[in-house]
């Protein structure tokens, strides 16, 4: 999966979660699924891009 792969699929989450707590309100428990996946991925775009950024600070 590629970079622009993953930031797709998070804007595609966070639009479907956006929609469906507009939908259903925001505890619903499709919200918290969809939340929960947009949490996914957003930790697996953090693991595999930004931990590989060197620190500015040394």
């Amino acid at each position: 999966m590629t970079k622009n792969d993953l930031v797709t699929l998070i804007e595609e989450k966070r639009a479907e979660l956006i929609q469906v707590a507009i939908t259903n309100g925001l505890t619903s428990s499709v919200a918290i699924r969809y939340s929960q996946e947009l949490d996914h991925l957003l930790n697996e775009y953090h693991r595999i891009y930004i931990n590989k950024m060197p620190s500015s600070a040394s």
